[in-house]
């Protein structure tokens, strides 16, 4: 018998696109004898579709096209119904509708805001399926720059200095924040969304001048912004871990090539071609450059970062290379990064296909777990409690 994924992808977020390629690539990599793919297109206003149509690339140039040819499907967020819903003209839902499909298994491939921060993990959670990637609160944490750091440093993972603060503190109390990133970091520093990933929204400061220019590009994108201390000596290393907290492995380290002072969104998803998109298409030095024990350090704290913050399935870390002291710091973690890293991997021995069924079997495995675990009492204590005989009133410890 084989196993239905339900693989979703696209949804509300600036790295849509990005996702789709991801997405796309997964499920061509998947083993079409073991799996029945059923793709799940998030469209930009939240709509949930699905149908074969959505497997070619080339029908995501004219998205009111493809709406028209794919079914628009929910999942009612009920424990254990692991159903795909049709939906009714009007957007009416009804209890008696018949099962479009049944999913065993939920792919997340969403990148960036609503997917990649427990969001929509919260949702799997809700419903209980088994699903392959970080959970809700390790999304979260993971997904949020200024969290992230706070956990990382908190266990002794190097990260660089910096200051944080939310929209409204910026529109409120601006040259203190000014004042803050100017005596505790100086310039230059990096400026950036807490909550985004593919480069959106990033930008690099030298003076007080360009700092409020990048503030105030950077806050409409996110409601909490953090400044960074700016390394001048730069080489960026990133590196990827598979499995879960406890049972996990490090890649082989990637250099990716920039053309500026960061990697922009250019760099990483431009540089491909019509069949060859996505992150695995930028420009990168695979394995990187490095001493040999200098890679073995930066797998390690990969591998670190995976477990201290609770990861699961395949996340990618980047760090930082302070080339003028040989410092290291782990710059961020993606929970669910470009192309799954499957470029990292084959490099590492692990085919992309072997890779999407390493996926699978650690949600299995994780539902498995979970399901010995108490989560609640087959006790119904108002039933059984003597203080609850004169109704709510006259239960102790109840106040209204």
């Amino acid at each position: 018998m084989k196993t239905n994924v339900g693989v979703f992808f696209g949804g509300r977020s600036v790295e849509h696109e990005i996702s789709v390629l991801s997405a796309l690539q997964g499920m061509a990599a998947m083993d079409k004898e073991k799996y029945n793919i059923i793709p799940i297109y998030i469209t930009k206003q939240g709509h949930w579709l699905t149908g074969d149509a959505l497997l070619e690339i080339k029908n995501y140039k004219d998205l009111k096209a493809l709406e028209s040819k794919a079914k628009e499907v929910y999942m009612r967020p009920v424990y254990g119904d692991y159903n795909l819903y049709p939906a009714k003209t009007g957007g009416l839902f009804s209890k008696g509708d018949k099962p479009v499909a049944e999913l065993h298994v939920a792919l997340p491939i969403l990148h960036g805001t609503n997917g990649e921060d427990g969001i929509f993990e919260g949702v799997l959670e809700t419903i209980g399926i088994p699903f392959a990637g970080c959970n809700t609160l390790s999304s979260a944490n993971g997904m949020d720059k200024i969290t992230m750091k706070m956990i990382l440093r908190s266990e002794g993972i190097n990260v660089v200095d910096y200051v944080w603060f939310t929209d409204k503190q910026w529109i409120s109390d601006r040259d203190a924040i000014v004042a803050k990133v100017e005596d505790q970091l100086g310039y230059p520093v990096i400026i950036k969304p807490a909550n985004l990933g593919s480069s959106v929204g990033i930008g690099k400061a030298k003076n007080r001048e360009e700092l409020i220019e990048k503030i105030n590009n950077a806050e409409k994108f996110s409601q909490r912004l953090i400044v960074e201390h700016c390394i001048d000596q730069l080489k960026e290393i990133n590196c990827s871990v598979l499995g879960d907290a406890d049972d996990h492995q490090s890649s082989v380290c990637e250099e990716p090539i920039k053309t500026g002072d960061f990697l922009s969104y250019e760099d990483k998803y431009m540089g491909g071609t019509k069949t060859n998109a996505g992150m695995q298409a930028s420009a990168k030095r695979i394995p990187a450059d490095l001493p040999e024990e200098t890679s073995k350090k930066i797998q390690k704290m990969a591998a670190d970062t995976f477990r201290v913050l609770s990861c699961h399935g395949v996340s990618r870390i980047d760090v930082m290379i302070d080339e003028a002291d040989g410092q290291i710091y782990v710059n961020e973690i993606n929970t669910i990064p470009g192309s799954l890293s499957f470029y990292l991997w084959e490099a590492s021995g692990i085919p992309f296909q072997s890779l999407m069924d390493r996926l699978v079997q650690l949600a299995l495995r994780r539902k498995r777990e979970a399901d010995r675990k108490t989560f609640t009492y087959d006790h119904n204590i108002f039933a059984m409690s003597p203080g609850l005989k004169g109704g709510v009133k006259g239960a102790k410890g109840v106040k209204f």
